[in-house]
């Protein structure tokens, strides 16, 4: 049997990259998976293309109703037992040139949108008999980086709220870990010219760039039943870029 099957799976920022990849393996292996997004074209796309087993619903993460309703959509599908809060923004700038708008909208995006995700399925799990969360951080949370003070601020918040759901919700069978991938070959990288990400994949020890399934892989098994014994972890997947 597959590790989900009879399962529903909620990917936020599911419509491309890694969200992508993730909904991919999740339908490949069993699961059935709800999509969200604010991308609606490329959502109703990859739903398409991966068949009955994936819906694609619309979310923007900042929206408490809207999540009420991702919730309530994925329910009416199965048993709703994860959720991948993978929605995020990244601008790289420096600290004179981040405006307010432009820190508030990270704070917003990667910061809001994963506790709000977080508190949406929460009374979903119970019901279901528990459940697992994943969070996507960044490196930038383990060590930092220049140009990414709105970024490394709210990937940092990530790292913390995944410890302190953690601890409050293991008594309810619902698992929370958080994710820390390195540099990426997604369209993230694109805020960049190729030149400098390829200075910057030289600094990574591994000298190259990680994978959409690489990560997707992680994310799963966490997911899993196999990470049963898992919750408040850290885990990077960077190549050793954080070493």
């Amino acid at each position: 049997m597959a590790r989900f099957t009879d399962r529903v799976y909620l990917i936020s920022g599911g419509a491309r990259g890694l969200g992508e990849a993730q909904a991919r393996g999740l339908v490949a292996e069993g699961g059935r998976v709800v999509i969200c997004d604010v991308l609606v074209e490329d959502g109703e796309k990859l739903a398409r293309e991966l068949g009955a087993a994936c819906t694609f619903q619309r979310l923007d993460v900042t929206s408490e109703t809207q999540w009420t309703d991702a919730v309530a959509v994925a329910e009416k599908i199965g048993k709703l037992s994860g959720l991948v809060n993978n929605a995020g923004v990244y601008t790289p700038v420096s600290i004179a040139d981040t405006d307010t708008a432009q820190f508030e909208r990270h704070t917003r995006v990667n910061q809001l949108g994963t506790f709000l995700g977080m508190r949406a399925v929460v009374a979903a799990f119970e019901r279901a008999g528990g459940g697992a969360i994943v969070n996507m951080s960044s490196t930038v949370a383990l060590r930092s980086a220049p140009n990414a003070i709105a970024y490394t601020a709210t990937k940092w918040a990530v790292r913390g709220m995944t410890k302190a759901a953690a601890l409050e919700l293991a008594s309810k069978n619902i698992r929370v870990n958080s994710v820390h991938p390195g540099p990426i070959d997604t369209d993230m990288l694109n805020v960049r010219s190729r030149e400098e990400n390829l200075r910057r994949v030289q600094q990574v020890p591994m000298k190259r760039l990680g994978t959409k399934e690489e990560i997707a892989g992680l994310v799963l098994f966490l997911l899993s039943d196999e990470s049963r014994y898992m919750t408040g972890s850290e885990v990077a997947m960077d190549g050793g870029a954080a070493l």
